[in-house]
């Protein structure tokens, strides 16, 4: 079967959690770069790899990379790459462009100049002169960086982070894919108890359900590449049968969501629903200091107010101080807690055991990792 590269791409500071899922799922040849992760794979592997990853954002196939200085050259090496082996004769195939410290910086001219050479490049395969562009929709997308341009197809669509059960969600929602990294950069494991004292819409405890029960988080959407005609249905039948053998339904999960605002217990509690887990994540309206536990271990993982309005700046800070309060008794329970506020740490009352840079969106932010310490035998 033909080999292609593809590019998973990733927000910033979560390429290592991409590529690590990458590799988990068995492809080769894995790079990892600024915003994305190029890896080889065989065409089915397309539908493998958008059903899987958790934490990407899109997966694009790589058609072509070449340096590019001038229109001409832009338009001559992308007219000679093999447009026809994916682009079918009825395909809708828009252009969209970017370009970083480079010499040809106009994005809409290096759009148009893209759109033309490929249509001249699928006159000479089709042997047609009017494209009607009725049928699959395939993205292309020009992005030159330092003056080597990259040529891919979008095969996703929709972006990743669109699972299909959040129809509803609070004003600020914490991105799946985020929240898919966020547990994946924890010490939590299907058998531990995890807390979400900010659940909001339930992101956070729905992406650690999937997770611990092994379900691939794009089981319940579709994408772009199912409508490609020569993208066969028995490699898309593959790859769900595929997942739904590796599911894990009958593993127990201890999780619950707590948030003060009973909306976002209602939201939260209709996403679980949606997403599958009617019956596997408890929500409660509560407040941080009302959390109290009995076992032994857990983990908690939260997405606080940041105080990014000044009229919230007194709220969050206390907000802090409680969460401190409440958590650091709890020795053998690590802790997990992003935010932007630059003085968390002084007010939760303790150091964090280490600290990671993470962007929310174009929010930067801090992701604050207590480690609990060994149980008691």
């Amino acid at each position: 079967m033909t080999k292609v590269k593809l590019i998973a791409t990733a927000a910033m500071g979560l390429e290592a959690i991409v590529a690590n899922e990458v590799r988990k799922l068995g492809y080769k040849n894995v790079i990892v770069e600024n915003g994305k992760v190029i890896f080889e794979s065989d065409l089915k592997g397309i539908a493998r790899a958008n059903l899987w990853l958790r934490s990407a954002d899109r997966v694009k196939i790589l058609v072509g990379e070449f340096r590019a200085e001038s229109f001409d050259e832009l338009f001559e090496k992308t007219k000679a790459l093999p447009w026809a082996d994916f682009i079918s004769e009825d395909a809708e195939f828009p252009v969209i462009g970017r370009s970083v410290k480079s010499a040809l910086f106009s994005i809409s001219d290096c759009q148009a100049i893209v759109k033309k050479a490929v249509v001249e490049s699928l006159k000479q395969k089709y042997q047609i002169q009017w494209f009607e562009e009725k049928g699959a929709f395939q993205r292309i997308e020009v992005a030159i960086h330092k003056d080597i341009a990259s040529l891919t197809i979008d095969t996703s669509g929709t972006g990743l982070h669109k699972r299909g059960y959040r129809y509803l969600h609070n004003e600020a929602p914490l991105k799946e894919t985020m929240a898919a990294a966020m547990i994946q950069l924890t010490n939590w494991h299907a058998d531990k108890p995890f807390y979400d004292p900010f659940c909001g819409s339930g992101t956070l405890p729905i992406e650690a359900a999937m997770i611990g029960q092994n379900i691939a988080p794009g089981i319940n959407r579709s994408f772009a590449y199912e409508e490609w005609n020569w993208f066969e249905q028995q490699w898309i039948d593959e790859a769900l049968e595929e997942a739904e053998d590796l599911a894990n339904y009958d593993q127990p999960l201890e999780i619950l969501g707590g948030d003060i605002d009973h909306k976002m217990i209602d939201l939260a509690n209709n996403n679980a629903m949606e997403a599958g887990f009617p019956d596997q994540i408890t929500f409660k309206q509560m407040q941080v200091k009302d959390f109290t536990t009995k076992r032994e271990s857990g983990v908690v993982i939260g997405n606080p107010p940041y105080g990014e309005r000044m009229q919230e700046k007194n709220y969050v800070e206390n907000l802090y101080r409680e969460l401190g309060k409440t958590l650091r008794p709890l020795e053998t329970w690590s802790v997990y807690i992003i935010t932007s506020y630059p003085h968390f740490e002084k007010l939760y009352g303790d150091k964090a055991t280490k600290k990671r840079k993470l962007y929310n969106g174009n929010i930067k932010t801090d992701f604050y990792q207590y480690w609990g310490k060994r149980p008691r035998k």
